[in-house]
């Protein structure tokens, strides 16, 4: 349920429920956040620690599932029962609906005096300020349209990385020879949703991905470009092992790490869990644009969200903040994460490879107009219309409705969620 469909009533418990909750003093910070898989929960202890060094202490509110869907309606619960947390790990159009409850800190302060609105790239501020003030601190800045491939089994296959549909068609069937799952995925929504926002802009473009979701223009929704996407998606899930419905991103990428799948469409965090496990980019795997976004790039931003709690749990708050922007910790982190800084005055000197292209792939396409946000992670569209996105494309993934229904159901849906 989207935040917006809150009654006024009961944006006025909240707001009554908050003040409340505000009376009751607590240590340190309480933290909610769906960084819960290994290569993610390792990044996440670097904050941990920083904050330990300045006192700080850190109560942990894990809530599984990588795209925050579940995160939010635990946070919603947390706080019209008037106990919010002190800190939440948010994204996109999350923040703008929260900050429009009037529930959120103000951190203009210390942006201020850390000079925020200079390193802070304006498409990330878009959603770190509301109505000209600052809400949130971003983390990172990730990015959607990645291909993840097992390096040995890439040079069983030839050793030529896809640049287009067709090359990675012909490249997942050399891997289904090789007797290994071509290309593991989680049938999960968002991740239904990761998948085939590349694949948008892989056969129609930037334009085309900014007129389908960005605007989402209910013909270019019902176009012929968009019946495209969805056969593809078709042919993708017969690449799929049997086991595919309900795993958890991670356990897909685990079975690229270990051989016995050949590829993993997923965004940047992946790395994360390469390098947990010992691996290095080159060598035992590739990090290539998704076949065809060569060029373009569909970001998400990580964001701590402060809610107001009371002045007893300002100081904590700001000095996790603070440390959230520490560019030592922003290459700490994102080092970690296969994130890139959300601070353009971070250097790339101690990122690996796939993190110096992440980095250079962001500015070149912010710099040409090809940057726009990923829909699956809250940074196109509203919660609402992306819950109908994904409705229809995990529909059609999963064989329940044919592409022509797809096409029909599409702009309904976009319509009338908005």
């Amino acid at each position: 349920m989207n935040i917006r469909t809150f009654t006024k009533l009961a944006a006025g418990a909240a707001l009554i429920a908050v003040t409340a909750g505000a009376a009751k003093a607590q240590e340190g910070v309480e933290v909610l956040h769906w960084w819960t898989s290994g290569g993610e929960a390792a990044a996440l202890n670097v904050l941990k620690e920083n904050l330990e060094k300045e006192g700080i202490s850190w109560q942990d509110m894990p809530v599984a599932g990588g795209s925050g869907v579940q995160a939010m309606t635990a946070l919603r619960a947390r706080v019209t029962s008037g106990d919010p947390p002190t800190a939440v790990q948010m994204l996109g159009f999350d923040i703008k609906d929260w900050a429009e409850m009037g529930v959120l800190g103000n951190l203009n302060d210390l942006a201020e005096e850390q000079g925020w609105d200079k390193v802070i790239p304006a498409a990330l501020q878009e959603f770190s300020k509301f109505d000209g003030d600052w809400i949130a601190a971003p983390v990172n800045v990730h990015s959607t349209n990645w291909l993840w491939l097992n390096k040995a089994a890439l040079d069983k296959a030839g050793g030529e990385a896809p640049k287009n549909m067709d090359e990675l068609f012909a490249l997942l069937d050399k891997f289904k020879e090789q007797g290994i799952t071509p290309l593991a995925h989680g049938g999960q929504p968002w991740q239904d949703g990761t998948l085939w926002e590349s694949v948008v802009l892989s056969v129609g473009g930037m334009d085309f991905y900014k007129k389908a979701v960005i605007e989402a223009d209910p013909d270019a929704l019902s176009s012929e470009t968009m019946r495209q996407v969805f056969d593809d998606m078709s042919k993708l899930r017969t690449y799929f092992d049997p086991n595919f419905s309900g795993r958890d991103w991670n356990l897909s990428t685990a079975l690229v790490i270990e051989g016995k799948a050949g590829a993993q469409q997923m965004g940047d965090w992946s790395k994360g869990e390469w390098l947990r496990a010992d691996k290095k980019p080159g060598e035992d795997f590739v990090c290539i644009r998704f076949p065809g976004t060569q060029g373009s790039v569909l970001f998400n931003s990580d964001q701590f969200v402060m809610f107001d709690v009371g002045e007893d749990k300002r100081d904590a708050q700001l000095k996790m903040a603070a440390a959230v922007e520490d560019p030592a910790f922003q290459i700490a982190f994102n080092t970690v994460k296969g994130s890139v800084p959300a601070r353009t005055d971070v250097p790339d000197a101690e990122f690996d490879d796939c993190g110096k292209k992440g980095m250079k792939d962001l500015a070149e396409a912010a710099a040409s107009g090809n940057l726009a946000g990923s829909l699956a992670h809250g940074h196109a569209q509203p919660s609402a219309v992306k819950e109908a996105v994904f409705d229809v494309v995990t529909q059609h993934l999963n064989g329940q409705i044919t592409t022509d229904q797809a096409l029909e159901r599409l702009p309904q849906a976009v319509a009338s969620a908005q």
